[in-house]
């Protein structure tokens, strides 16, 4: 498993599909080339000082490290975004909650049918 390191590669999964847990967002995005699984983390200032965010960051590292790869995809870029609860929540949890989240970003998305509201008056929208 290698890391994402740069601005573009974060940005463009970003674009992709994300599953919300109480401690990160897990986003996900397939890539067209023959490379291993990426992962990126990303813990934003408003969560806290300097050292509660590398705490945070450690976390959330460690979730992936034990996680097993059998529930990511290969060929696919992940990114976890850190929240504050990462902090306090048990790490047990958060296991729980990344092979849920990654569970999630498998399904296929639903099918886009006829979203348009209904008319009032019984009729037809062309």
């Amino acid at each position: 498993m290698d890391r994402l390191r740069q601005r573009a590669d974060f940005l463009a999964v970003a674009n992709g599909v994300r599953a919300n847990t109480a401690a990160f967002v897990l986003q996900g995005r397939r890539r067209d080339d023959q490379g291993p699984i990426r992962v990126g983390y990303t813990v934003t200032k408003k969560n806290g000082t300097a050292t509660e965010r590398n705490r945070i960051r450690r976390r959330l590292r460690e979730v992936i490290r034990r996680v097993d790869a059998i529930y990511m995809r290969p060929h696919h870029d992940y990114v976890l975004v850190g929240r504050r609860d990462a902090l306090t929540r048990d790490f047990a949890t958060m296991l729980d909650d990344l092979r849920s989240a990654l569970r999630r970003l498998d399904r296929p998305a639903p099918k886009a049918g006829n979203t348009s509201a209904p008319n009032p008056n019984g009729m037809t929208r062309p």
